[in-house]
């Protein structure tokens, strides 16, 4: 699969993963950021992707420990960003 194709994928499973809470957490990231990771960096957010809803948001919020795979440069800018704060700050309801 090319490049364009997987970001563009990747892109709709990060906007559409039946957990609200997530879907705004990686959705806008991906929204954001997708364009500019390099294929190492999209394999570290396709692994994320992979990853169930719960666990993946208990270790986003500092509620659980992060297992040390998921422990990487992508998964620090994700569990950094703020999403919500730049939407609101920005004006703008959803």
């Amino acid at each position: 699969m090319d490049t364009d194709s997987r970001r563009k994928r990747m892109l709709f499973r990060a906007w559409h993963r039946g957990f609200k809470e997530m879907d705004l957490i990686l959705g806008c990231f991906a929204d954001r950021r997708l364009s500019a990771l390099s294929p190492e960096e999209l394999d570290q957010f396709e692994a994320i992707l992979n990853a169930e809803d719960t666990p993946l948001y208990q270790w986003i919020t500092g509620k659980e420990a992060m297992p040390p795979e998921f422990d990487n440069a992508i998964m620090t800018e994700v569990r950094d960003f703020k999403p919500l704060s730049e939407i609101l700050k920005d004006g703008r309801s959803g």
